[in-house]
Protein backbone atom coordinates (compact mmCIF):
# COMPACT_ATOMS: atom_id res chain seq x y z
CA UNK A 1 0.00 0.00 0.00
CA UNK A 2 1.18 3.38 -1.00
CA UNK A 3 0.15 6.68 0.64
CA UNK A 4 1.23 9.98 -0.89
CA UNK A 5 0.42 13.49 -0.18
CA UNK A 6 -1.81 15.29 -3.14
CA UNK A 7 -0.12 18.62 -4.27
CA UNK A 8 -3.76 19.93 -4.95
CA UNK A 9 -6.65 21.21 -2.66
CA UNK A 10 -9.71 19.38 -1.65
CA UNK A 11 -12.51 19.65 -4.23
CA UNK A 12 -14.83 19.81 -0.87
CA UNK A 13 -13.22 21.76 1.59
CA UNK A 14 -10.52 24.01 -0.32
CA UNK A 15 -7.82 22.98 2.53
CA UNK A 16 -4.33 22.50 0.53
CA UNK A 17 -2.44 20.00 2.89
CA UNK A 18 -5.11 17.50 4.00
CA UNK A 19 -5.77 15.55 0.53
CA UNK A 20 -4.15 12.20 0.21
CA UNK A 21 -3.91 9.00 -2.24
CA UNK A 22 -4.02 5.95 -1.08
CA UNK A 23 -2.75 3.06 -3.65
CA UNK A 24 -3.30 -0.48 -3.48
CA UNK A 25 -3.14 -3.35 -5.96
CA UNK A 26 -4.66 -6.77 -4.90
CA UNK A 27 -5.79 -9.92 -6.41
CA UNK A 28 -9.78 -9.27 -6.70
CA UNK A 29 -11.36 -12.94 -6.79
CA UNK A 30 -12.45 -14.05 -10.15
CA UNK A 31 -11.24 -10.42 -10.94
CA UNK A 32 -7.66 -10.55 -11.40
CA UNK A 33 -5.16 -7.82 -9.91
CA UNK A 34 -6.88 -4.39 -9.46
CA UNK A 35 -5.44 -0.91 -8.53
CA UNK A 36 -7.68 0.55 -5.27
CA UNK A 37 -6.82 4.32 -5.58
CA UNK A 38 -8.33 6.39 -2.81
CA UNK A 39 -8.62 10.03 -2.16
CA UNK A 40 -9.13 11.13 1.13
CA UNK A 41 -9.43 14.13 3.11
CA UNK A 42 -8.36 14.58 7.05
CA UNK A 43 -10.00 17.66 7.36
CA UNK A 44 -13.51 17.21 5.69
CA UNK A 45 -13.62 13.45 5.32
CA UNK A 46 -14.12 13.74 1.91
CA UNK A 47 -13.63 10.06 0.06
CA UNK A 48 -13.57 8.79 -3.56
CA UNK A 49 -12.62 5.46 -4.72
CA UNK A 50 -12.13 3.94 -7.79
CA UNK A 51 -10.43 0.55 -8.87
CA UNK A 52 -8.50 0.20 -11.92
CA UNK A 53 -7.48 -2.92 -13.75
CA UNK A 54 -4.17 -4.16 -14.09
CA UNK A 55 -5.58 -5.81 -17.84
CA UNK A 56 -6.34 -4.20 -20.88
CA UNK A 57 -9.60 -1.43 -20.51
CA UNK A 58 -12.35 -1.83 -22.94
CA UNK A 59 -15.14 0.14 -22.72
CA UNK A 60 -18.22 -1.71 -22.61
CA UNK A 61 -21.50 -2.70 -21.23
CA UNK A 62 -21.71 -5.56 -19.00
CA UNK A 63 -25.89 -7.06 -18.72
CA UNK A 64 -27.42 -9.96 -16.57
CA UNK A 65 -30.68 -11.03 -16.32
CA UNK A 66 -31.46 -11.70 -12.53
CA UNK A 67 -33.86 -14.41 -12.82
CA UNK A 68 -33.38 -16.55 -9.39
CA UNK A 69 -32.25 -15.50 -6.17
CA UNK A 70 -29.13 -17.52 -6.86
CA UNK A 71 -27.83 -14.44 -9.23
CA UNK A 72 -28.25 -12.23 -6.54
CA UNK A 73 -24.86 -13.56 -5.02
CA UNK A 74 -22.67 -12.75 -8.87
CA UNK A 75 -19.81 -10.85 -7.93
CA UNK A 76 -19.42 -7.50 -9.54
CA UNK A 77 -16.52 -4.27 -9.52
CA UNK A 78 -18.17 -1.21 -10.40
CA UNK A 79 -15.46 1.84 -11.69
CA UNK A 80 -16.67 5.24 -10.58
CA UNK A 81 -17.87 6.24 -14.24
CA UNK A 82 -20.23 3.47 -14.47
CA UNK A 83 -23.66 3.88 -14.80
CA UNK A 84 -26.00 1.26 -13.03
CA UNK A 85 -29.38 0.37 -14.20
CA UNK A 86 -32.08 -1.89 -13.61
CA UNK A 87 -34.72 -1.48 -16.72
CA UNK A 88 -37.21 -3.13 -15.67
CA UNK A 89 -37.68 -0.85 -12.21
CA UNK A 90 -36.80 2.36 -14.28
CA UNK A 91 -33.74 2.92 -11.92
CA UNK A 92 -30.35 4.32 -12.95
CA UNK A 93 -27.02 5.54 -11.13
CA UNK A 94 -25.61 8.04 -12.97
CA UNK A 95 -21.62 8.48 -12.07
CA UNK A 96 -21.42 12.11 -10.88
CA UNK A 97 -17.94 14.12 -9.73
CA UNK A 98 -18.01 12.20 -6.41
CA UNK A 99 -18.54 8.89 -7.70
CA UNK A 100 -16.85 5.70 -6.02
CA UNK A 101 -15.86 2.26 -7.27
CA UNK A 102 -16.77 -0.63 -5.36
CA UNK A 103 -16.75 -4.21 -5.10
CA UNK A 104 -20.44 -6.25 -4.42
CA UNK A 105 -22.38 -8.47 -5.57
CA UNK A 106 -25.32 -7.76 -7.04
CA UNK A 107 -27.58 -7.86 -4.17
CA UNK A 108 -25.38 -4.91 -2.94
CA UNK A 109 -26.39 -3.19 -6.00
CA UNK A 110 -29.75 -3.38 -5.43
CA UNK A 111 -29.50 -2.68 -1.88
CA UNK A 112 -27.53 0.45 -2.88
CA UNK A 113 -30.73 1.38 -5.17
CA UNK A 114 -33.02 0.67 -1.52
CA UNK A 115 -31.27 3.29 0.15
CA UNK A 116 -31.37 5.90 -2.19
CA UNK A 117 -35.14 5.13 -2.54
CA UNK A 118 -35.56 5.28 0.98
CA UNK A 119 -33.73 8.72 1.05
CA UNK A 120 -35.62 10.12 -1.88
CA UNK A 121 -38.90 9.06 -0.56
CA UNK A 122 -37.90 10.88 3.07
CA UNK A 123 -37.36 14.10 1.25
CA UNK A 124 -40.52 14.12 -0.22
CA UNK A 125 -43.14 16.29 1.19
CA UNK A 126 -46.42 14.15 2.34
CA UNK A 127 -48.31 16.24 -0.40
CA UNK A 128 -46.30 14.65 -3.25
CA UNK A 129 -48.18 11.71 -3.47
CA UNK A 130 -48.26 9.73 -6.13
CA UNK A 131 -44.32 10.00 -5.81
CA UNK A 132 -44.43 8.19 -2.31
CA UNK A 133 -46.41 5.69 -3.88
CA UNK A 134 -44.19 4.55 -6.45
CA UNK A 135 -41.51 4.53 -3.77
CA UNK A 136 -42.97 2.61 -1.88
CA UNK A 137 -44.53 0.65 -4.50
CA UNK A 138 -40.82 0.25 -5.73
CA UNK A 139 -39.46 -1.05 -2.03
CA UNK A 140 -42.28 -3.51 -2.16
CA UNK A 141 -41.51 -4.84 -5.26
CA UNK A 142 -37.72 -5.61 -4.77
CA UNK A 143 -38.38 -6.74 -1.12
CA UNK A 144 -40.63 -9.24 -2.37
CA UNK A 145 -38.42 -10.33 -5.23
CA UNK A 146 -35.43 -10.81 -3.29
CA UNK A 147 -37.45 -12.57 -0.67
CA UNK A 148 -38.64 -15.24 -3.31
CA UNK A 149 -42.12 -13.70 -2.86
CA UNK A 150 -42.23 -13.05 -6.74
CA UNK A 151 -40.41 -13.96 -9.44
CA UNK A 152 -37.14 -12.09 -10.12
CA UNK A 153 -37.31 -10.61 -14.05
CA UNK A 154 -34.83 -7.86 -13.67
CA UNK A 155 -31.79 -6.79 -16.04
CA UNK A 156 -28.95 -5.13 -14.37
CA UNK A 157 -26.98 -3.36 -16.88
CA UNK A 158 -23.41 -1.45 -15.97
CA UNK A 159 -22.20 1.00 -18.84
CA UNK A 160 -18.56 1.82 -18.37
CA UNK A 161 -16.85 3.87 -20.84
CA UNK A 162 -13.44 3.64 -18.75
CA UNK A 163 -14.01 -0.63 -18.74
CA UNK A 164 -13.05 -0.69 -15.25
CA UNK A 165 -16.39 -2.34 -14.59
CA UNK A 166 -17.23 -6.19 -14.66
CA UNK A 167 -20.41 -8.58 -13.60
CA UNK A 168 -18.92 -11.71 -13.03
CA UNK A 169 -21.52 -14.42 -13.88
CA UNK A 170 -22.21 -17.13 -16.35
CA UNK A 171 -25.05 -15.44 -18.05
CA UNK A 172 -23.30 -12.06 -18.07
CA UNK A 173 -22.95 -10.69 -21.52
CA UNK A 174 -20.36 -8.27 -22.33
CA UNK A 175 -20.50 -5.95 -25.67
CA UNK A 176 -17.79 -3.44 -26.53
CA UNK A 177 -19.18 0.39 -26.76
CA UNK A 178 -19.13 2.23 -29.64
CA UNK A 179 -16.58 5.63 -29.73
CA UNK A 180 -19.64 7.26 -29.99
CA UNK A 181 -21.36 5.80 -27.10
CA UNK A 182 -18.20 6.46 -25.15
CA UNK A 183 -18.92 9.91 -25.95
CA UNK A 184 -22.13 10.52 -24.83
CA UNK A 185 -21.53 8.36 -21.32
CA UNK A 186 -18.39 10.53 -20.62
Amino acid sequence: MQESPIESSCPVCGDENSLKMIAHSTQIAYFGEHTQITLSCSTCGFRQTDFIPAEGKIPGVWTLEISSVDDLNARVVRGSNCTVEISELDLAVYPGIHSSGYVSNVEGVINRFVDAINITKNQLNPEEKNDLEKCNSLLENISNMIGGKIPIKLTLIFSDPMGHSKILHENAIFRELSEKEVEDLL
